[in-house]
């Protein structure tokens, strides 16, 4: 009998963010997949959980699916974990998840913590549609998906890291436009959680006085209307 990939959320800051159910599977299943064994080992020692773990990230899952979908398929229940938030969300998780299915294994996921959630929700811009972008690309067709989300009218989301978050927001400026209203949150669920808001303008000046630290989410609202941007 085949056994289940369950994929289990974990906290983006605070660890007791952590579900009593994210708890006791973790506990019960047969293998932990981790992004990063050292960050998620020292949750699996908050929790005081002790099972087998390797790592399961972006560079090795390729290579590494066939392997893990094999274990599935002979009965086990194997767990799968990012450093924080839920698998699959801008992490690894699809391939496998996509593997398993079309080898007809159970695939579970847990509802949990997300980042792009507590960022769309306190941003103050609508949330009853929105796009998520995720991370844009760094260099090839960063320019086309710029232009086209520049389009959208729903509230656009996307994940930007500490390094390159002022030249996402002054691109952002340039194509949106710089009185584009838009919020970014950065160290959701941690000791110094931080939202600001403002024109994109706004943000840009700000933030090229501040400090750029931790992952940020930046929440961008959407086109005033569906015609093209001059």
């Amino acid at each position: 009998m085949a056994g289940k990939l369950i994929l289990v959320p974990t906290p983006i800051g605070n660890l007791e963010d952590i579900t009593l159910r994210a708890k006791k599977i973790l506990s019960e299943v047969d293998l932990i997949l981790a992004e990063d064994t050292r960050t998620s080992g020292n949750l699996l020692k908050h929790l005081g959980v002790d099972k087998p773990i390797i790592a399961y990230h972006q560079h090795n899952e390729h290579r590494n699916t066939i392997g893990v979908v094999k274990r599935l398929t002979e009965g086990e229940t194997i767990a799968l974990v990012s450093d924080a938030g839920t698998p699959g969300i801008s992490d690894a998780g699809f391939l496998l998840v996509r593997a398993c299915v079309e080898a007809d294994i159970c695939v579970e996921c847990l509802p949990g913590p997300t980042a792009f959630v507590p960022a769309l929700v306190v941003s103050g811009l609508p949330c009853d549609r929105f796009y998520f972008e995720g991370f844009l690309p760094a260099k090839k067709g960063r320019s086309t998906r710029l232009n086209f989300l520049a389009q959208i009218r729903s509230t656009v989301v996307l994940y930007e890291s500490p390094y390159r978050v002022r030249r996402t927001l002054a691109d952002l400026r340039d194509i949106f436009g710089p009185e584009r209203r838009a919020s970014i949150s950065r160290e959701i669920s941690k000791v110094f959680e931080e939202t600001v808001r403002g024109s994109l303008q706004e943000l840009c000046l700000l933030f090229e006085k501040k400090d750029a630290r931790g992952e940020f989410v930046i929440v961008v609202a959407g086109a005033d209307d569906g015609k093209p941007m001059e």
